[in-house]
């Protein structure tokens, strides 16, 4: 009697097959995953970058306003107690309940007046490594990285 190819069952995959397709995607994350660890760093850079830029137009849209710097950078969501009432035309920020983060989940640091722009505002992020100081710094008083 043949054995009928239709009840006769095939065994699924053979060891051989397997380990050509965990071959071949090994291969291929070897090749992809340094490229996207690269690009997702320098799009946290990036957006810190944009973040201090945009925080730093609040801050223009304040002082236009108020006549002055905020004190703060909650008083760009919150009115403060020393603008008259009718100036401040906030909340300056996107978000209005609370102050964005910077991509490592650290606050953006505000120092008015600033030490590196003496007649305005420093505004800036330690970066990656959430240590002040270095070369990942991420200001706007430096030149775009």
């Amino acid at each position: 009697m043949k054995p009928n190819p239709r009840t006769s069952p095939r065994g699924g995959f053979t060891l051989i097959e397997l380990l050509l397709v965990m071959a071949i995607l090994a291969a291929l994350a070897a090749i992809v995953v340094p490229n996207l660890t690269g690009r997702a760093k320098d799009a946290q850079i990036q957006r810190a970058s944009l973040d201090i830029k945009n925080i730093g137009t609040a801050i223009k849209s304040f002082q236009i306003d108020c006549s002055n710097l905020p004190a703060k950078l909650e008083d760009l969501l919150v009115q403060p107690s020393d603008v008259p009432p009718g100036k401040w035309k906030g909340p300056y920020l996107e978000q209005e309940t609370e102050l964005p983060k910077d991509p490592w989940g650290n606050q953006y640091k505000y120092v008015n007046p600033g030490s590196h722009n003496t007649h305005g505002f420093d505004l800036y992020s330690f970066g990656p490594d959430g240590q002040d100081g270095g070369s990942d710094d991420i200001d706007n008083w430096s030149p775009p990285k």
